[in-house]
């Protein structure tokens, strides 16, 4: 009987048990199925979050796309500011744009332009997207400045692909940049002491025909050192397949091509081409070009001047006074193999008899003759900062701004150094007796070159300044910017040495050009549309900030 009571005594523990366990089973199951209700609900909100901040950045890229727009159309900003709604990604997105002030002058502190005048205009950017599905709200800001940057502030800069063979005596070079690939080597050793910045590729070697040479090139890092492009019995560049990681750390971002995200740099243009050349064409239905820009203009051998009202005929008074001439088959250009129709500028009347452009600009362009070309003498000093544009080559005879130094430049479809020796009268005979003596030019030229093909190399940024005479041993001292916006249309031959000898080169960037107030007069410049910041400024769910309903909310 003892026995029997203790059995129904354990039986009711054991039911007591099971229940117990039963009740902390379920309220386990109850507190799981809450988790993963809180679980779903979260990662809910994250999705609806996520959804907003893509739609949000959607808003920032077509208000910032407006804008690059209203600028290419109108090359000004924009009178309205780029505004609107639309919808993302099931979201309601509200984009506004900002003008932050005034266009000022400024140094760039972002980026391979960093350190670069410019004129600066800045903007603010806000998106705010409005997801359909749990009301989640997602408020960014960019900011963006649209940035002109006076061009001859590159040591060396090409539309196209640029060609850099350099031999000890250039001591070139700062900072570079192509729209297109860049090909560097030396037969020594060549020093690049600032950014080489490429939207294609950069590389090692020739474009074209000719010998690789196994000389040095080094490029600055970013701790200030000299650093090569060798890769033990290689060397390094685009053409590797570690090129993007091996590139950074090895120069610290100052080498950049299409690999690290390097975009063109282009002028802004009306043409719908886009083509640079127009810059130096005829005005007759271009917007683009420079001719609208003097106000002292030379066509088909006709002097104009501009009187702040009018265009004045003064070619009988201008030619009266020695300040231009013109002849028919001049002299010869070996290269070209051609005798040129040659304007003659005189340089130092032009001034003293108060011919001098009013704004510094002079266009140039001559459609009437054979090979017609203007010819700058008595350069060697300038009175005032000048500019020559010319549609045609432009010959540099002798000495030229090389007392008392002013900011000067040349655009023109072709630009040839003739040394102080210079004698019309041997032109055309053999090499050897048209011997140059040494001689000093300080200008910065846009000029075009002759593309290397499958069979002729261009004689790339070194030989972009041509020669005519035998340079040996004889000094040629530039101090300027080099720039090849476009290829020549008229000085079309191709580059050998049959025609020349190099000079010992004395080259280098001019740094006063690193003072926009000493930029030749009508500097072409780049336009830059860049981000400078960026920011989350607001997300949540249902409500926007100080408890204010989402739907009412205004992007300030």
């Amino acid at each position: 009987m003892k026995f029997d009571i203790m059995l129904k005594s354990n039986d009711g523990f054991a039911t007591l048990i099971a229940l117990a366990m039963v009740g902390m089973l379920t309220l386990i199951g109850i507190a799981a199925m809450s988790t993963s209700d809180d679980e779903v609900a979260v990662a809910g909100n994250e999705l609806q979050e996520m959804r907003s901040f893509y739609a949000a950045e959607a808003g920032l890229e077509v208000a910032s796309a407006l804008l690059q727009e209203e600028y290419d159309r109108t090359g000004a900003p924009p009178v309205y500011m780029p505004h609107g709604e639309t919808d993302i990604n099931n979201c309601e997105v509200k984009y506004e744009t900002t003008d932050d002030g005034p266009l000022t002058q400024d140094i760039l502190s972002v980026g391979t332009l960093a350190g670069l005048h410019a004129m600066v205009k800045s903007f603010t950017v806000r998106s705010l997207a409005s997801s359909s599905f749990e009301s989640s709200n997602m408020l960014l800001a960019q900011s963006f400045e649209v940035a002109m940057i006076p061009i001859f502030q590159f040591s060396i800069f090409y539309d196209n692909d640029l060609e850099l063979s350099a031999d000890a005596d250039i001591p070139v070079i700062g900072r570079t940049h192509a729209n297109g690939d860049i090909w560097l080597q030396s037969s020594a050793t060549l020093q690049i002491p600032a950014y080489v910045t490429s939207a294609g590729t950069v590389m090692h070697g020739v474009k074209g025909p000719g010998t690789v040479e196994n000389g040095d090139v080094q490029i600055i890092d970013a701790t200030g050192n000299m650093v090569s492009m060798k890769d033990g019995a290689d060397w390094l560049d685009g053409g590797d397949t570690y090129w993007y990681d091996s590139s950074v750390y090895r120069w610290g971002g100052r080498v950049q091509d299409n690999a690290h995200g390097q975009e063109v740099l282009a002028l802004p243009l009306n043409n719908a081409t886009e083509d640079p050349h127009k810059i130096i064409e005829p005005s007759g239905g271009n917007a683009d070009s420079y001719e609208n820009k003097s106000t002292l203009k030379i066509v088909d051998n006709v002097a104009l001047k501009w009187d702040g009202a009018a265009w004045l005929n003064v070619t009988v008074d201008m030619a009266a006074k020695g300040i231009i001439s013109f002849t028919t088959d001049k002299f010869t250009d070996k290269r070209e193999g051609e005798r040129v129709d040659c304007l003659e500028l005189n340089l130092d009347k032009l001034f003293s008899e108060g011919y001098q452009p009013s704004n510094g600009a002079i266009y140039f362009s001559n459609a009437v003759n054979d090979f017609p070309v203007i010819r700058l003498n008595n350069g060697g000093t300038l009175d005032e900062p000048l500019t020559i544009i010319s549609a045609n080559p432009v010959y540099v005879n002798g000495d030229f701004n090389n007392v008392n130094k002013r900011p000067a430049s040349i655009l023109a479809d072709a630009v040839t150094f003739l040394s102080n020796s210079w004698d019309d009268t041997k032109s055309n005979v053999a090499l050897s007796s048209r011997i140059a003596s040494s001689t000093e030019v300080n200008v910065a030229i846009a000029a075009g070159h002759v593309a290397t093909t499958a069979t002729d190399y261009s004689g790339g940024a070194e030989n972009l300044p041509r020669l005519l005479e035998s340079w040996t041993g004889k000094t040629l001292t530039w101090t300027g910017s080099m720039v090849s916006l476009w290829e020549s249309t008229q000085a079309t031959a191709s580059w050998s040495t049959s025609y020349y000898a190099e000079p010992v080169r004395v080259w280098s960037y001019d740094t006063d050009l690193n003072d926009p107030n000493l930029m030749p007069p009508q500097t072409p410049t780049l336009r830059i549309l860049q981000r400078t910041g960026w920011k989350q400024e607001y997300v949540g769910n249902q409500t926007f900030g100080g408890g204010i309903d989402h739907s009412d909310v205004k992007v300030k």
